[in-house]
């Protein structure tokens, strides 16, 4: 799966490009800082998976994840934020998997799985 990582923290960035990238069949094709970015990025690099944080600066959440569901209606959105409230907002915006940041590992493997399956 081609997944293109949006955060804002380069830290967060690495970490978890060095955790999808030691999975088989997971290949992390492009990172967004800013929510600018990820719009570039999503349409050059295609990608199947879009791991994006909800704090992403320049951010609109609502209007940017319509858009992103509306040009890309085969692009699995999972959001992540350290808020346990985002999760809620995420879904009233139309989101169907959140993870929060302080998850194990195997959770966010888990749910980038099961987009696979969609």
């Amino acid at each position: 799966m081609r997944i293109v990582l949006a955060d804002g923290r380069t830290k967060v960035r690495y970490a978890l490009r060095v955790l999808l990238e030691g999975q088989q069949g997971l290949d992390v094709v492009a990172e967004a800082v800013n929510a600018e970015d990820l719009i570039v990025k999503v349409k050059e690099s295609c990608p199947d998976v879009l791991l994006i944080d909800w704090d992403l600066p320049g951010l609109n959440r609502s209007k940017t994840m319509q858009s992103l569901q509306d040009d890309y209606p085969d692009l699995c959105v999972i959001v992540m934020s350290g808020r346990p409230e985002a999760s809620h907002e995420a879904m009233d915006a139309g989101i169907k998997y959140f993870v929060h940041k302080t998850s194990p590992p195997e959770l966010l493997l888990a749910v980038i799985e099961d987009c696979g399956q969609v």
